[in-house]
């Protein structure tokens, strides 16, 4: 709640030319027969070859069946959508570790409640103490006293409109 009511939103991403370039050459280097489209083995090879990983079977079936009805495979322009959320995303989630590991000063992979008051001394020291406590409460999903990477991923999140 307090999260997403503090204006906790990814911020639109725009790909550089380059890197637009790059991703529509790795369209053409995995549409091999110049097919037009990209066939789930194709995303696959595209998705290793942009992001490091295979994609899951879940991943590929939900992006396969959001592909236009009548195609044999995801065009151009539907893979440079596809992309470009991804890279939202992966830009997005490396923000909200960087704000975790700014905040977690002893590196100990968690928050306790005192990282949290030194944090919110910094960016908002008028807060109340209880407010930043209700925070913490809050973050803290299984009221261990540590907020972990996944505690916070999840508040940062609070409220985002899936696509």
């Amino acid at each position: 709640m307090f999260l997403s009511q503090a204006g906790a939103q990814p911020r639109m991403w725009e790909a550089s030319p380059s890197e637009h370039k790059k991703w529509v050459e790795v369209f053409k280097a995995c549409d091999e027969d110049n097919k037009g489209y990209l066939s789930r083995e194709d995303f696959k090879v595209a998705i290793v070859m942009l992001f490091g990983y295979k994609p899951s079977k879940i991943e590929a079936d939900s992006v396969m069946s959001s592909v236009e009805p009548n195609t044999s495979g995801i065009v151009l322009k539907e893979f440079l959508s596809i992309v470009r959320k991804k890279k939202e995303a992966q830009v997005y989630w490396n923000e909200i570790r960087h704000i975790f590991t700014a905040f977690d000063r002893h590196y100990r992979g968690y928050l306790t409640l005192e990282d949290f008051k030194k944090a919110f001394r910094q960016v908002a020291p008028k807060l109340p103490e209880r407010i930043i406590l209700e925070v913490f409460r809050e973050v803290d999903q299984d009221s261990d006293d540590h907020v972990s990477f996944k505690d916070f991923e999840y508040a940062m999140n609070y409220g985002q409109k899936a696509e």
